[in-house]
């Protein structure tokens, strides 16, 4: 029998606006539990500025033998790169 409390993924935004990233996982028994327990192990010295917690059993990944299947397509695509883009002057988190 698993004793262990549900597994849950944390992910932290380092500045306002930024990207959210994964930083690893805790164990809670529910979402404040998981936030506070994620707080006190990730953000220990002020590191981010939000915190996402998900519960892993609703984490789908894809695997490594379905790499060419999923990423292939998107090689004769050009026009999704952006080296036809001007950069806006201002422009932030592009």
């Amino acid at each position: 029998m698993d004793t262990q409390l549900a597994l849950w993924e944390v992910f932290i935004q380092k500045k306002s606006g930024g990207d959210h990233t994964h930083c690893g996982s805790v164990h809670a028994s529910d979402s404040a539990m998981a936030l506070q327990n994620a707080r006190d192990i990730y953000t220990r010295r002020n590191e981010g500025s939000s915190i996402w917690v998900i519960p892993s059993q609703f984490v789908t990944a894809s695997k490594a033998e379905e790499a060419d299947m999923l990423f292939d397509p998107a090689d004769d695509k050009i026009y999704r790169h952006p080296t036809f883009y001007v950069m806006p002057e201002g422009a932030k988190q592009i």
